[in-house]
This record gives C-alpha cells, sequence and structure tokens, in this order.
C-alpha cells in the first residue's frame, strides 16, 4: 500500500510540476531580467521585483506583502545575494499562504453529513465549471461514494448536455428537466432523488451569469433554501470556479461572487495553459476563502486537491 501510494503522489506532484511550467518559465524568466548586472538584492531590485509580481498576476495587495517581506529580510540580514532571490521569494511566499487562516485538504474526502453532503458549484460561463463538476464526481466515485449531479444551469443546453456526458463517463445519475425550467426546482428533484437513493454526494450545476448581480442573488437564493427543505444545511460547500488564465479578471468574478453568495471554497482551472498561475497566491491570499481545487491539465485525474506548499516548490523547482 506505501509502494502504490508512493507511486501515487509522485506521479501527482509531476502533474502540478508539468501543469505549473509556462507560470514558471514566465516568472522566472523576469526575474532574470530584474537582476541583470545586480550582485545584492537593493531598491532597484526590489522594484523591479515588485513589477515582476504584479505583471506575473500576484495583484497588488498580495505583491505589496511579499515585497515588504523582503525588505525586512534585506534591512535584517544587510547584504543579501541577488543569486538568493529565488529562494527567499519562495520561502516568503509560502510563509505568506500558510499564515492565512484557511488549511488545506489532504484528499477529496468529505465531511460525515447527516444525508448526501451537497456542493453547489458557481461561476460564469466558460470557466471550466461543468468540467470541474465531472472531475469532481470522479474523484468522490474513485472513493466509493454514490454520487448524484444536478443540472440546475437550465439556460443552456450545452450546459445539461456537457453535464449529461460526464454523468455517462463518470458513471453516476445526472437529474434535468426541460430548457427554461426553474433552476430551484432540478435541485429539488436531484436532493430528493439523491436522499431516497441513499447517495453520498450531491453537486449542482448553476447557470454563469454575472449581467445582473441581483438576479444572480436571488437565483441562488431561491435555489439554498429549497435545497434545505429536503436537507436541513444544503449546501454544505458553496464552490466558486474561477478559470486561472484570466489572471486579474478571476479575481473581478471572485468579487462579484462573493458578493452575490456565501462562497465557501475556491476551485481554480487551466492552470496547464497559462503562464498566469500566480494569480492562485493572490486569490488565496486575498479572499480568505480556501482554495480547494486547482486543474493542471485536461485529463480526468488533473483536477487536484491544492496544497500551498507543494505548489510553491513546483513553482520554484
Amino acid at each position: 500500500m506505501g509502494i502504490f501510494s508512493s507511486i501515487f503522489s509522485r506521479d501527482k506532484k509531476e502533474t502540478l510540476d508539468k501543469g505549473l511550467e509556462k507560470t514558471k518559465q514566465n516568472l522566472f524568466s523576469k526575474i532574470a531580467r530584474a537582476v541583470v548586472g545586480k550582485s545584492k538584492v537593493d531598491d532597484e531590485v526590489l522594484d523591479n521585483l515588485e513589477e515582476v509580481l504584479i505583471t506575473s498576476d500576484v495583484g497588488v495587495d498580495t505583491t505589496l506583502k511579499i515585497i515588504e517581506r523582503i525588505e525586512q529580510r534585506v534591512e535584517r540580514d544587510k547584504y543579501v545575494g541577488t543569486d538568493e532571490l529565488n529562494n527567499i521569494l519562495k520561502d516568503e511566499i509560502a510563509s505568506l499562504l500558510e499564515e492565512n487562516n484557511t488549511t488545506d485538504e489532504k484528499d477529496f474526502s468529505i465531511p460525515q453529513t447527516d444525508g448526501p453532503y451537497v456542493i453547489m458549484v458557481v461561476g460564469v460561463n466558460g470557466v471550466g465549471k461543468t468540467t470541474t463538476i465531472g472531475k469532481l464526481a470522479y474523484q468522490f466515485q474513485k472513493l466509493g461514494k454514490k454520487v448524484y449531479l444536478g443540472a440546475a444551469d437550465t439556460f443552456r443546453a450545452a450546459a445539461v448536455d456537457q453535464l449529461c456526458i460526464w454523468g455517462e463517463r463518470v458513471g453516476c445519475p445526472v437529474i434535468k428537466q426541460q430548457m427554461g425550467s426553474d433552476p430551484a426546482s432540478v435541485a429539488f428533484d436531484t436532493l430528493s432523488s439523491a436522499k431516497a437513493n441513499n447517495a453520498d454526494v450531491v453537486i449542482i450545476d448553476t447557470a454563469g451569469r454575472l449581467h445582473n448581480k441581483i438576479n444572480l442573488m436571488n437565483e441562488l437564493s431561491k435555489i439554498k433554501q429549497v435545497m434545505r427543505k429536503i436537507i436541513p444545511n444544503a449546501p454544505h460547500d458553496v464552490l466558486l470556479v474561477l478559470d486561472g488564465s484570466t489572471g486579474q479578471n478571476a479575481f473581478e468574478q471572485a468579487k462579484q461572487f462573493t458578493k452575490a453568495t456565501e462562497v465557501s471554497s475556491l476551485a481554480i482551472t487551466k492552470l496547464d495553459g497559462t503562464a498566469k498561475g500566480g494569480v492562485v497566491i493572490g486569490i488565496s491570499d486575498q479572499f480568505k476563502i480556501p482554495v480547494k481545487y486547482i486543474g493542471v491539465g485536461e485529463g480526468i485525474d488533473h483536477l487536484q486537491v491544492f496544497n500551498k506548499r507543494e505548489f510553491v516548490d513546483s513553482l520554484f523547482k
């Protein structure tokens, strides 16, 4: 068992390393340019580094925190060589993330609940929401959990069709209604069926529209109220899916959705196709909402549980 666990862990780390390759190359090349011709970390190097982090989508507020930490270190140690900068940056980013009041999930296990554990998934269209749901369902099924999916994004036929394809691929039921049906009604049917059939996990897809925040807020509130008629504490998790490749736009989406509903966890997707993986650092730091999952590839098992230390290790490997 130990051998298989070790192999799985190694494969997971290799997938993470590969998924962050573009971000790593982008960051290192910028850092190299920031210190060219310099032997020690001085004000000019720190100014250049600040620009590097901001243009790497770490975000202004988080960047300023990181620079302040490095300034304190330079002041304390008097002389810090530019050859040490990568390791110092790695240490300070890791420390900053560790200090946030969010704990890393160790695996895809779920808490014990009275009845099915309900996850409501929110996010704008195109961020990989439905794909994330399918990959999550796959991981829960691997743990021996009985999973039900609810197609409550009733405004897009493509969303319902895509969720049904994932249901077939993973091997779990998808509850749906006609296009244009009340999303809350779909959620009600899904939870009723899941509870009657002793399901362990229910994942509800929702419409990804931000054009009218009030409507979105009302719709999500209604879905929650209807869910609670079946399972009193549902949803147990409101998972916001963000597209990491959109950089600062992901910050804006996080702001909008956290205003519209009580988001309890985050999934950041498409990190393998972008050099903007620094956004994970900023979002993890700024929103104080746990980043639970990251998408680092297209494979069905390329959705990973986010671990701050492993993420930073892979970024600076």
